[in-house]
């Protein structure tokens, strides 16, 4: 699984021009699943990114997590992040995981991270989404449960 997480100050989903999720201060996370996820891949990013300590702390470090700052989750799936450009001019997608597999685990990490943040706005998985966000910093992280980066 691969997921850009992103530390907003509002961030917001729309389909068909209808608000489907919307946070304030938090992190948008758009998440890529892939051939070969399993549970253990959907609980290793669920656990990073509610633990990534990248909000500010007293000192204006970035010492603190989702949880500590009690901010709000945004979790978009994004099948493009698997888009390999390595040959040619069009992105070559074979490695995403599609269809009702990846809205399994897709559900799974939404599940897992509700578990133990309560509330977790979502997009609608697989439709056409327009996304507003408003970046904090920016901030943005790159995080892959293989570690291949």
């Amino acid at each position: 699984m691969r997921a850009v997480v992103q530390r907003v100050k509002s961030s917001k989903v729309e389909v068909d021009g209808k608000v489907i999720g919307s946070i304030k201060k938090g992190l948008n996370v758009l998440l890529g699943i892939c051939k070969g996820d399993t549970k253990e891949d959907v609980a290793y990013l669920k656990d990073k990114i509610i633990n990534l300590r990248i909000f500010q702390d007293e000192e204006g470090k970035m010492n603190k997590s989702l949880i500590d700052v009690g901010g709000e989750l945004l979790v978009i799936s994004q099948f493009t992040l698997y888009g390999d450009c390595r040959k040619g001019k069009r992105p070559s997608f074979i490695e995403a995981l599609g269809g009702g597999e990846a809205k399994v685990l897709y559900e799974d990490f939404v599940q897992q991270c509700k578990e133990v943040l309560g509330n977790v706005e979502t997009g609608e998985f697989g439709a056409d989404m327009e996304v507003t966000i408003i970046n904090d910093g920016p901030v943005t992280i790159l995080i892959e449960s293989k570690k291949t980066f």
